[in-house]
């Protein structure tokens, strides 16, 4: 039988900080991971997923890898054969983040495992758990602590029943035409649609909170300058 796991990660922005989460669903009980990288690319940190969930695991180990990048997935079911035989190079240079590559070829080679592609955002609970992980990987990349557990709902009144408030089904947000453009551009480079990379935009917002907000701008910021 094998055991499912799923594996995300991301920056924001890319390249920036960025984080990995793994959700690991042992017969025992699930196992979560989480880490950063101050400095790193969306790629990498899917990377870096995979290879910390695949380091859990002892040589031999039967188990089912769930990711939603394809770039993951694609690499090992497809693409490192080639390039392995290549002397690790494609038709254009040198195979791109090899350290990972390589280190994942060697992980995946010692252990049963089925790649699977899954969609993100798409209600898989894994995924979702996943995801968080990696935002909350950011936030230690970023020096920022965890994000506070939810708070526990109020009781219920016990002598007269309130009727709860109406809630809208959807929000419409407004974007300009420029920035529409850009939103585009960047979920084509995703592989995902401009709605889906919206909230995900917005979750990691929502995630990272004002501080971590100000402290992901800064680092972009100093970035960009130009060097003295």
């Amino acid at each position: 039988m094998r055991t499912i796991v799923y594996a995300d990660g991301g920056c924001d922005p890319n390249p920036g900080p960025g984080g990995w989460g793994v959700v690991i669903q042992a017969p025992e009980g699930t196992v979560e991971l989480c880490g950063g990288d101050p400095q790193s690319t969306n790629n990498r940190m899917e990377l870096t997923a995979a290879i910390r969930a695949l380091e859990h695991f002892p040589e031999g180990s039967a188990l089912e890898m769930r990711c939603d990048s394809q770039y993951v997935v694609k690499s090992v079911t497809e693409w490192i054969r080639g390039w392995k035989a290549k002397g690790w190079r494609t038709t254009t240079g040198p195979v791109k983040n090899i350290d990972l590559m390589q280190r994942l070829d060697e992980l995946a080679a010692r252990r049963d495992v089925r790649w699977v592609w899954v969609r993100g955002h798409a209600g898989e609970a894994g995924n979702e758990r996943a995801d968080r992980l990696a935002a909350q990987g950011r936030r230690e990349a970023l020096g920022l602590p965890p994000r506070p557990a939810p708070a526990a709902p109020a009781a219920a009144p016990t002598l007269a029943a309130v009727p709860a408030p109406e809630v809208p089904r959807g929000t419409s947000l407004a974007i300009d035409g420029a920035l529409g453009l850009r939103v585009a551009r960047a979920a084509k480079q995703a592989g995902t649609t401009p709605q889906a990379y919206v909230e995900d935009v917005l979750r990691l917002a929502l995630d990272l909170g004002p501080d971590g907000l100000s402290a992901a701008r800064a680092t972009l910021e100093a970035r960009k300058a130009p060097a003295a």
